[in-house]
């Protein structure tokens, strides 16, 4: 936690429910498992993209004279919503929020977010940011997706060694421009003339130049689409088959959002207390000892098969 905001995975079910519950209508998120133009395009209509990559800790990462690709638009955060990213772990809302407010008018994006966007439209980038970091109503909608984390880890890293970064950015067209929407970068972004139409193939090609300057072995990406709800798609084409698949998505992102809110550490523990008492009946501590050490030996021989590059695992019998 930082700041009051907790760390959200990158899932398409976590945006999509996230955009329902501040009140946005028939907007979803879908991932994108290819950098093709034409898997992007066929999800029409497409608002934007939220792209998640490692962030760069070897080389700088902001400028304030120009973007490694594209060009500052320093003017554009007069007329588009753009804000200055002030808070961690909020990048993910950050950019979602950088595509939905500027399709306010194309998209139903709720009262209260309307209200947001209006009030925070007069402010500059940085005040923006901070309208977002105190927004009791975005943060706790953004909170309530951070998966339950009972333990707290001690262990400390005493080898120097750093964790990963990552990082989301918003790409969206906006009054006929490829904009980027980074909040750590001082301006918007802009990579030339866009509209909707060719909006697929002119934002893959700037992501893959931008994978481009990573190593070959770096392959921790993930893109996703913000694009109209696609069950009302199904409804207007009459496509009952992709009605009722899209339907079945809904209720399997809700009921894993419902994992991520829950610890299962009473669960595991009462499961594992029946199991003792279980034992402990069948034939006292003699029968628990016993099936303890038969757990251990099959352990042993499933890493030193592991070791030995076996190719099948000892299975563990109760």
């Amino acid at each position: 936690m930082s700041g009051g905001w907790n760390t959200i995975e990158s899932d398409a079910g976590v945006f999509t429910f996230l955009l329902n519950n501040l009140g946005v209508q028939d907007v979803q998120f879908e991932e994108l498992l290819t950098l093709e133009p034409d898997s992007l395009a066929t999800l029409h209509p497409v608002y934007g993209v939220i792209f998640l990559f490692k962030y760069p800790t070897d080389t700088p990462y902001t400028s304030t004279d120009r973007p490694l690709d594209g060009t500052f638009d320093r003017d554009a955060a007069e007329h588009i919503w753009f804000a200055a990213q002030t808070i961690q772990n909020a990048c993910g809302t950050q950019a979602l929020l950088s595509v939905l407010m500027n399709k306010d008018g194309e998209l139903e994006i709720g009262s209260r977010l309307r209200e947001f966007r209006e009030f925070t439209m007069a402010l500059p980038p940085e005040f923006r940011g901070e309208a977002l970091s105190n927004s009791e109503l975005i943060r706790d909608v953004h909170n309530s997706f951070a998966k339950s984390s009972p333990f707290v880890d001690e262990t400390q890293r005493t080898s120097g060694e750093t964790e990963d970064a990552f990082h989301f950015v918003a790409y969206t067209p906006v009054n006929g421009v490829l904009y980027e929407l980074d909040g750590l970068q001082p301006a918007p972004i802009s990579h030339g003339a866009c509209g909707p139409e060719d909006f697929s193939t002119k934002v893959m090609d700037v992501l893959q130049r931008r994978i481009a300057r990573y190593d070959l072995s770096e392959i921790r990406f993930n893109l996703m689409a913000m694009v109209r709800d696609r069950r009302v798609t199904a409804q207007e084409i009459g496509d009952a088959e992709m009605l009722a698949r899209e339907e079945q998505k809904r209720r399997d992102w809700q009921f894993e959002n419902a994992l991520r809110r829950h610890n299962f550490v009473g669960f595991a523990g009462a499961v594992l207390k029946g199991v003792v008492e279980t034992k402990l009946k069948e034939g006292g501590e003699g029968a628990y000892d016993k099936w303890v050490d038969e757990a251990k030996t099959k352990t042993r021989q499933r890493l030193e098969s592991r070791k030995k590059g076996g190719g099948e695992d000892v299975e563990m019998e109760g």
